[in-house]
């Protein structure tokens, strides 16, 4: 007997305008974020808008909240129409709604205050990180809930990527979460040093894996064959293509830390699968177009197939790409250059951005129930949008070479040809300017089909609940000439393809990180290294707050180039005591681990409040409000007990004693600043960051 009931089509509406207006945000953002990296004024002079304290807001405006809510959009469509059966609770749906809109406000609020943890996409502060791990719950209960009601025995390739999504996204963030709160937004990192840069990076690549690459896989599965009116060209590879994915591409994030101080053997198995990684990847490209053969004619004519075609063919690029990355000899060019710039662009503005793009312009008039308002203005969209990639990625692709070439030359007298970092960014600012021009392409692109989604929704009016009807699911029922194979059985045990997941993605997990942990040799200690002094320790978080480290790296890596210009190399046990690690990812500035005594406290007071006094040409901007902030000392204690208790062997009661021991450095740096003729008072915050960056790299300094 047939079972008449209704999809919910208002929450995937609500999402669909929550991906464009985050999109729009997102974008936005990132580029105020590209100008600001040849003309800093464009911060606008507020502490609140330069570059290190926004960059986080725009990636996790984009990830979370352009993708994400895209994600959701697509799951929450199709997961109902291969399942037929209406989202297991309408509360939950709005839960999970204005729950995940919540924490993206939550996190554009914080971000530019400047509470941040640091961890690359792991920002937010650990009450965002209970809230996003309680909403998480909502969506998976939701999912399997309405996969248990399923009228539909059989569970498609596309639920396969979304439970895998589920299961994997819970576990990144929760191990990569264990943090030790001092306060309402203030915590530290369990892990230190090189601990905590092989979890973070073991988080921060599957969070591409995870979030921006598995579920959009599962809404090419479903929304490509429908758009071309064609079946998955192949099934088999679709098996193949899923459990090869999910099991590699787990123990690809050490590829990350390639030449810094991670043991060896982390660094080999990254790479190892990082290069295994391209069969799957490209198998479930190869499946997607293959899935458009005899559909060519459609594809020239309808720019929704147009959208598909481009961001499969960005996610092979990428997909290429990354694996060539983790090769030793090209991630000793690519790595801190402008090269993963573009690398990551073009995943997230061709695979991310134009699949997003394609389902809403395929999705909208569907449950508005009308036509799209303009097909040329959606073509215009796709070639205006095409060509923003091509002006953001190439410019930087062409930065990535330019940089990591000057940074390794040396003249025929065995010396650096370019002993100053400056000349090398100044060199590459006509490309930054290139690529904001990029920037402003791709936005006008989304603003087009912003207009023209209104327009398409003013015409039609939304099918809130769709009528719809199938067969009840009896208990035990096996569909004639049911197929006995394992995965076909597989496919039809939710709960069981669940566990198996989890299991699969926990091996390479477990693999990498348990002998890090546990065996002391991988990480050993050095005898001279000390802990932080108190007022050392306020200035480090403040070069957290201020994002000091989405410009500079920490991580002095073995190359001649790298031990000329910048010192000894970095040692695993120099970082025993840094929770969380501030290697870096991207040297838009120098390195920093050796700063410490290189300069005098005036040099780096005039640098921090005017850059271009100090390094004519500087992109830096000036942070004017150090020297007028007073440093907040009533958190000493409370970081000092923190830290203890985490295994930094600061002396029982110090933290009683802490904030006279600051007192007393932060005057001594006050009178040298009173000597070279700068006057400031000691309890200002300058004088902790300048504290911290005199520490740095100090207790193994070669003579």
């Amino acid at each position: 007997m047939t079972e008449k009931f209704y999809y919910d089509n208002k929450i995937v509406r609500n999402f669909a305008i929550a991906t464009i207006v985050w999109g729009i945000i997102g974008m936005t953002v990132g580029l105020l974020v590209a100008l600001q990296l040849f003309k800093p004024a464009m911060n606008m002079g507020s502490q609140y808008t330069t570059f290190g304290r926004i960059r986080p807001l725009h990636t996790n405006a984009v990830i979370f909240a352009f993708v994400g809510n895209a994600i959701f959009m697509g799951v929450y469509y199709s997961l109902q129409r291969l399942l037929k059966a209406r989202m297991y609770s309408d509360i939950l749906s709005k839960i999970h709604f204005w729950g995940w809109q919540a924490i993206i406000v939550s996190a554009v609020i914080t971000l530019p205050l400047g509470l941040t943890t640091s961890h690359e996409y792991a920002e937010l502060e650990w009450p965002i990180d209970i809230a996003i791990t309680l909403i998480w719950v909502v969506f998976g209960v939701n999912m399997f809930g309405t996969i248990i009601k399923r009228r539909e025995q059989h569970m498609y390739v596309a639920i396969w990527f979304y439970i895998a999504t589920f299961v994997t996204v819970a576990v990144l963030h929760i191990v990569n979460s264990f943090e030790l709160p001092i306060s309402a937004f203030k915590s530290y990192y369990l892990y230190a040093g090189v601990q905590d840069a092989l979890v973070q990076w073991w988080y921060g690549h599957n969070a591409v894996a995870f979030f921006l690459t598995t579920p959009y896989l599962g809404m090419m599965y479903y929304f490509l064959p429908k758009m071309a009116n064609r079946p998955v060209y192949s099934y088999k590879l679709s098996i193949l293509h899923f459990w090869s994915l999910i099991f590699i591409y787990i123990w690809a994030g050490p590829h990350h830390l390639l030449y810094t101080s991670l043991p060896s053997w982390a660094q080999s198995l990254g790479v190892a699968f990082s290069v295994m990684l391209i069969a799957p990847s490209w198998g479930g490209m190869i499946n997607g177009l293959l899935t458009l053969r005899g559909a060519w004619d459609k594809v020239r004519e309808d720019p929704t197939l147009k959208f598909m075609v481009v961001g499969l063919t960005a996610y092979g690029m990428a997909t290429f790409e990354g694996p060539m990355l983790a090769l030793k000899q090209i991630n000793a060019i690519a790595h801190y250059t402008d090269w993963i710039v573009a690398h990551v662009h073009v995943g997230a503005l061709g695979w991310n951005g134009f699949l997003t793009f394609a389902i809403l312009y395929w999705l909208i008039p569907r449950i508005y129930r009308t036509e799209l308002y303009s097909k040329k203005l959606a073509g215009f969209h796709f070639w205006i949008g095409t060509l923003g990639i091509i002006f953001y990625a190439v410019p930087m692709y062409f930065a990535g070479f330019t940089q990591g070439m000057m940074w390794k030359d040396f003249t025929e007298e065995g010396m650096l040809r370019y002993p100053n970092f400056l000349e090398t960014v100044i060199q590459i600012i006509p490309m930054y300017m290139l690529r904001s021009a990029g920037g402003v392409l791709y936005l006008a692109g989304v603003l087009v089909m912003t207009y023209n989604l209104i327009k398409t929704v003013n015409r039609g009016k939304l099918l809130a609940n769709e009528p719809a009807e199938a067969l009840a699911l009896e208990p035990g029922y096996q569909p004639v000439g049911s197929d006995k194979k394992v995965h076909r059985m597989l496919e039809r045990k939710p709960f069981i393809f669940m566990v198996l997941s989890l299991v699969v993605i926990l091996i390479g997990g477990m693999v990498e990180m348990m002998p890090t942990f546990t065996i002391k040799s991988n990480i050993p200690t050095i005898s001279s290294v000390k802990p932080y002094s108190a007022l050392e320790l306020q200035g480090r978080d403040l070069y957290i707050r201020e994002g000091c480290v989405n410009c500079h790296s920490q991580m002095v890596r073995p190359f001649r180039s790298e031990t000329e210009r910048y010192g000894e190399y970095s040692k695993a046990g120099e970082f025993v005591y840094d929770h969380p690690h501030l290697w870096g990812s991207k040297r838009t500035g120098p390195d920093l681990a050796r700063e410490g005594a290189k300069y005098s406290n005036a040099w780096h007071f005039n640098h921090l409040m005017d850059p271009e006094t100090m390094s004519p040409g500087s992109i830096m901007p000036p942070y004017e409000w150090l020297i007028s902030q007073k440093l907040d000392t009533t958190t000493t204690a409370s970081k000092i007990n923190a830290m203890r208790s985490l295994g930094v062997p600061y002396e029982a009661g110090y933290e009683k004693q802490a904030n006279a021991d600051l007192q007393k450095q932060a005057r001594t740096i006050a009178a040298d600043l009173e000597a070279n003729r700068v006057k400031v008072k000691s309890d200002k915050e300058i004088i902790a960051i300048i504290a911290y960056l005199q520490r740095l790299g100090t207790d193994i300094k070669a003579k």
